[in-house]
């Protein structure tokens, strides 16, 4: 089974991967896009090359919970993948996300311009992370 993290912008999705063992999620790429047409074709291309099988989908609920735009809008792109792909897409929450992935890259001194570049593959990688860390936990595994 191969995990793909996504963390979807209003013109970015951020790709993340995961590994063969389902360990470790590493961000992958950032994809640019005009409309979903567009954008299912490019992760199409993606899914094969890197054998996918299941979406890890980031659900951005606003902070008291309550669900706002972002969240009709994800949810729309999800009907559209599930309608392309038929493949199990699984949602999670996304909140802080993009936060910890801006922490993270200002830690390892990336400049401005190329932490905006490849943000949104990094808080794929998060939001792809938190789901195989609460995974291996259901399991028993840590």
């Amino acid at each position: 089974m191969r995990y793909l993290g996504l963390d979807l912008g209003t013109k970015t999705l951020g790709l993340a991967i995961s590994d063969k063992t389902n360990t470790i999620a590493s961000p992958y790429k950032t994809l640019r896009y005009q409309n979903y047409e567009d954008l299912l074709d490019q992760i199409d291309a993606v899914v094969k090359e890197k054998k996918v099988d299941t979406f890890i989908l980031g659900y951005p609920k606003n902070m008291n919970n309550s669900l706002g735009f972002a969240v009709q809008r994800t949810n729309e792109f999800k009907e559209a993948l599930e309608n392309y792909f038929h493949l199990p897409i699984i949602l999670v929450d996304e909140r802080l996300s993009t936060m910890e992935a801006e922490n993270i890259l200002i830690q390892t001194d990336m400049k401005r311009k190329k932490r905006k570049q490849v943000i949104d593959a990094y808080a794929a990688a998060i939001i792809l992370d938190t789901y195989l860390k609460e995974s291996r936990e259901s399991c028993g595994y840590e």
